[in-house]
């Protein structure tokens, strides 16, 4: 340890001994005190102890007097920097517990010792420093060191919490007082700083901060003498904390004995006076850190990409991970580029590289970009398939800006446009004005005339179709002002609106999900004022079961259960037994409780013969992360198959996302069949239909036929090939966060999550075989790009991790309805997942420039899930039946 610190600690623990507030701080006349300044930085990857990170070591004299004070005891002081210098350490290579190297020294320019030098003023009074005056022409780096330093002198001699401006912003802050020692801690997530960046809406795609920052200060005959400041920051990925990069600090300021004497006080009426008398040049500066952009020499150029672009043309393939880094490079080149360069580069663009180009345009979301855009995309014009990749990637916009919904209204506003370019604008409205609100941003204009479009056309729609669209976009807003209107919907729709509602207002979270709500879930789930279709009355129930239930809502839902059909009865009921194994299901010890009852828990009430099922189940376990699979079937009393759910969800510190949802219905098939409609129940019209959650924004539903001409029609010209449900690029993380240092550094925290995505689904239905068959296959990369930059006066660093990885996920079911009982198997596939890291260490210090890597590799085996026991013996059944 420096023994220098180990003094200064020692007194610390030496004079923290009787509690009690300190007389009023100040410095006399006439003397020239000297402090003696000491700084260490550290930046190092946690993961990856091999790799040595960066540090940087500073020593200097700091200068103090006082100019001039008030008859109210507020003085003007003069600090000046002297003799600073600088070490880093220059090597990378180390053993795993290897000992640091001797650190080098960093030679310092003519014109950075010159602006070290010069002096700053502050107004200071008994320790909080009112007002900060120095050269608003001077370098960033050194001002803000200059900062740094002046923030050392920030204190109060008494105990209690305030609000404090320093460089790290304004910050809340706790003093305690033990005789001549003051501690200050500081709550770093509090700050509030006008340059802190952006942040993907979905905190799970965010990163996680863990900031602690203490100061100590030793104050003797109202004099400062000693501070020790010491603060850590540990930045992670939110679903990756195994990839962390710790940043540490430590200031000391050590007054050296005995003071000198020093030039006279000034005299002058007022501050300003003073002030206005002095050499140097001054002006009145905030105390917070100013932000640095540092200069990127390697950065790729939309320009110089422009020139060779012939040579460079994409290779386009989502699920492949080149691809997917391709995806955030042609983001960085787009943030930084001009409208006409973009533009230029959409017309260029080959057609079968245009809609990579355009999520990337989308993904930028710079005025040069969607400018560009504007005048690009005409949609009168162009292919739907073009206009629905830029509406996609609109709705999928990790963080949103006005302009870009802007945008969007104005493309959709009064135009004759297809029916599943209209459907997809009014689904990406949705959720562009959700993602404005969770930014508090509910008050723009854009947001308003966004929720006007959605409601206008509500009321407008003819067309059960065209109202079930406008219900999903209030799904994807989630505005609890409409949910009275969903609500209205739900009970008075015809079948096909009330669960298209209802499916609206499960989008909500449970602090929405209101009395009102329970209440008229109640009604339709118990038919109190009219009957309701099967699916409806159960998604009724599982609104009542998933958003904190009460004992009664369970016990009528569970003594309901006796009078329903067979096959809603196993389907409710199995829904509750899952939800018993779920940790993390809200109503799981309610219900535990309840079925403790032997009068309820009994073999009357769980012996339901049916073939429907609900499953749910963990696919990873992190200790940042749980991912969970998710199957539900609803079968008609026939043996067909009226609905089928497949979800995966994932969990990560108390949020929960719908990563993938996806709803195949068919209805219609037991008339087909020559089976008769039970009583009282209107007969369906034939139709086959899907619609998908992807990453909690709801998707424009397709429809695989509709009626009995158009089935046959499909049957008989059918390719075989599946139907896309989603294939493209999209920005999951994108955060970048400024994170001011006490000591005057800074720290830019930057995350870049791509995913590439191809899903695909088919539906087969043979009535020759009486065999139903439904595939979904999706396949994707996902890359993953973390970096902490540190810039200072003297030194340049960069801690950088990249992972990425590919993914190809099968789900697959068969039915067989040719006999009794209908046989069906379901099949979980995921192929083996290969994935790479790779951590970089980058520093440069006056000339020279050193980058050091490491990676690693892996893959994890593929594997078949087995859903539960009677599926494997169907399967294996029905599998070897068609060998």
């Amino acid at each position: 340890m420096n023994p220098q610190r180990y003094v200064v600690l020692l007194c610390f623990s030496f004079v923290s001994t009787v509690k009690g507030d300190l007389q009023p701080l100040s410095f006399q006349p006439g003397t020239l005190y000297r402090y003696r300044y000491s700084l260490d930085v550290r930046l190092e990857h946690t993961s990856l102890p091999a790799l040595r990170g960066a540090q940087l070591q500073a020593e200097a004299l700091v200068q103090l007097r006082r100019l001039w004070r008030d008859t109210g005891g507020e003085e003007l002081l003069q600090v000046q920097i002297h003799d600073l210098k600088a070490q880093h350490q220059p090597e990378e290579e180390r053993g795993e517990d290897g000992p640091r190297g001797p650190l080098a020294e960093i030679a310092l320019s003519q014109e950075e010792q010159a602006e070290l030098q010069q002096p700053v003023f502050i107004s200071w009074s008994s320790g909080k420093v009112k007002a900060f005056h120095g050269d608003g022409a001077e370098s960033i780096l050194i001002s803000n060191l200059k900062r740094g330093v002046v923030s050392l002198l920030q204190l109060q001699p008494h105990a209690g919490t305030t609000v404090e401006e320093d460089v790290s912003g304004s910050c809340q802050v706790t003093y305690a007082v033990s005789n001549h020692s003051i501690t200050k801690t500081k709550d770093l997530l509090s700050c509030t700083n006008p340059h802190s960046g952006f942040t993907s809406v979905n905190k799970m795609f965010g990163v996680q901060w863990q900031p602690s920052s203490s100061s100590q200060y030793i104050v003797k005959d109202n004099l400062l003498q000693a501070v020790l400041t010491e603060e850590s920051h540990v930045l992670s990925p939110a679903l990756r904390s195994t990839t962390s990069i710790k940043i540490s600090s430590r200031q000391q300021l050590q007054l050296m004995s005995p003071p000198m004497p020093g030039p006279a006080e000034v005299t002058g009426q007022s501050l300003t006076d003073v002030l206005a008398g002095t050499e140097e040049r001054h002006q009145p500066l905030g105390m917070a850190s100013l932000p640095f952009r540092r200069v990127c020499t390697h950065c790729p150029s939309l320009r110089a990409y422009l020139k060779a672009f012939d040579s460079q043309r994409v290779k386009i393939d989502t699920s492949k991970a080149a691809t997917t880094w391709q995806f955030q490079r042609f983001i960085q080149m787009l943030r930084s580029a001009e409208k006409r360069d973009v533009l230029q580069l959409l017309r260029r663009a080959p057609e079968e590289m245009l809609p990579f180009v355009v999520e990337a345009a989308v993904a930028a979301r710079s005025l040069a970009s969607l400018a560009a855009l504007s005048d690009f995309l005409d949609f009168s014009k162009e292919p739907t398939s073009l206009l629905e990749k830029f509406l996609y990637a609109a709705a999928f916009s990790p963080w949103p800006s006005g302009e870009l919904l802007r945008l969007v209204l104005d493309k959709l506003d009064g135009k004759q446009l297809a029916p599943e370019v209209r459907e997809t604008g009014v689904v990406a409205v949705g959720s562009l004005v959700s993602k404005l609100c969770q930014q508090k941003l509910c008050g723009l204009q854009e947001v308003e005339r966004g929720v006007e479009t959605i409601l206008v056309g509500l009321r407008s729609a003819k067309e059960e179709s065209q109202v079930a669209i406008y219900l999903l976009a209030l799904g994807n807003a989630m505005l609890p002002e409409t949910i009275p209107s969903l609500l209205d919907f739900a009970e008075e729709g015809p079948a096909a609106i009330t669960a298209t509602a209802i499916s609206a207002l499960r989008r909500f979270p449970a602090q929405h999900i209101s009395s009102e709500v329970k209440q008229a879930m109640r009604r339709i789930f118990h038919e109190k004022r009219k009957s309701y279709e099967k699916t409806c009355r159960l998604a009724a129930a599982e609104i009542l079961l998933d958003n904190e239930p009460s004992p009664m809502d369970i016990i009528n839902i569970l003594l309901a259960a006796n009078e329903l059909e067979v096959e809603m009865a196993t389907f409710l009921l199995l829904k509750i037994q899952s939800s018993l194994h779920a940790d993390h299901h809200p109503a799981r010890k309610i219900m535990k409780d309840i079925l403790r009852d032997p009068r309820i828990n009994n073999y009357h009430f769980f012996s339901k013969a049916g073939i429907s099922s609900s499953f749910s189940g963990p696919l990873t376990v992190t200790q940042d992360l749980l991912s969970t699979f998710g199957l539900d079937l609803l079968f008609l009393e026939g043996g067909l198959l009226r609905k089928s759910i497949s979800s995966f969800s994932l969990l990560s510190r108390g949020q929960q996302l719908r990563a993938a949802q996806v709803t195949i219905e068919a209805q219609g098939l037991e008339s087909m069949l020559g089976e008769n409609t039970l009583e009282g129940e209107e007969e369906p019209e034939l139709m086959a239909g899907m619609s998908a959650i992807f990453f909690d924004v709801q998707l424009r539903p397709i429809i695989f036929f509709q009626g009995y001409t158009d089935l046959m029609t499909k049957v008989l010209l059918s390719s075989g090939e599946p139907t896309s449900v989603v294939k493209g690029n999209l920005l999951l993380m994108d955060h970048h966060q400024v994170i001011p240092l006490q000591s005057g550094f800074q720290v830019t925290v930057k995350l870049q999550g791509g995913l590439g995505l191809d899903i695909s689904a088919n539906m087969d239905v043979s009535i020759w075989e009486q065999e139903l068959k439904t595939n979904m296959n999706t396949r994707g990369s996902l890359t993953i790009d973390f970096q902490a930059e540190l810039d200072d006066p003297f030194l340049q660093a960069t801690l950088r991790s990249q992972m990425e990885m590919e993914t190809s996920i099968h789900f697959d079911t068969v039915l067989r309805f040719s006999g009794s009982p209908v046989l069906m198997c379901l099949q979980l596939r995921e192929e083996q997942v290969p994935y790479r890291e790779m951590f970089t260490v980058s520093k440069s210090a006056g000339s020279q420039s050193i980058t050091t890597r490491k990676g690693r590799r892996g893959s994890v085996p593929g594997r078949e899930l087995a859903l539960h026991r009677a599926n494997s013996k169907v399967c294996s059944l029905l599998l070897t039946a068609e060998e």
